[in-house]
């Protein structure tokens, strides 16, 4: 269920991340992800993407770069509420010793998702491109 991403399936991976983006920030015009996605798309190039795939459906993956920071967990909407993403984190918590990640302050379900999966908020930051405020939380193995 969860395996590497082959480069082939590139494409699918960057529509459920910027259809995601779009849903869950309403907050942040949607101007912003359609303008990062070519960079983004060449960032998963070079980082560790692993996706949840059933008959051939690919519902979410998660994406490691270096120092083990998620760029994001991202669950395709009509596959949300069905544990994928706790998969996903849980799937990362067994690989890395320590995760780090940057999550918008207004993203409430994130960041009870990730509160509920043993990460703490480390700090409070503004980020530069979108002007929005975000927390960096940090996962350790015990």
């Amino acid at each position: 269920m969860i395996k590497n991403l082959s480069m082939n399936k590139l494409e699918e991976v960057m529509r459920i991340w910027l259809e995601t983006n779009i849903d869950a920030h309403d907050f942040i015009d949607k101007k912003y992800w359609i303008q990062n996605y070519d960079l983004v798309k060449e960032l998963l190039k070079e980082a560790d993407v692993y996706i949840f795939e059933e008959n051939d459906v690919i519902k979410g993956f998660v994406g490691i770069v270096e120092n083990n920071y998620i760029g994001g967990i991202f669950v395709k909407k009509n596959y949300q509420r069905e544990g994928i993403g706790k998969k996903l984190i849980d799937f990362c918590k067994n690989k890395y010793s320590y995760l780090t990640l940057h999550v918008f302050k207004k993203n409430h379900k994130a960041i009870n998702f990730y509160n509920k999966n043993d990460f703490m908020i480390l700090d409070e930051l503004i980020n530069e491109d979108t002007k929005e405020s975000e927390y960096l939380m940090t996962f350790r193995k015990k």
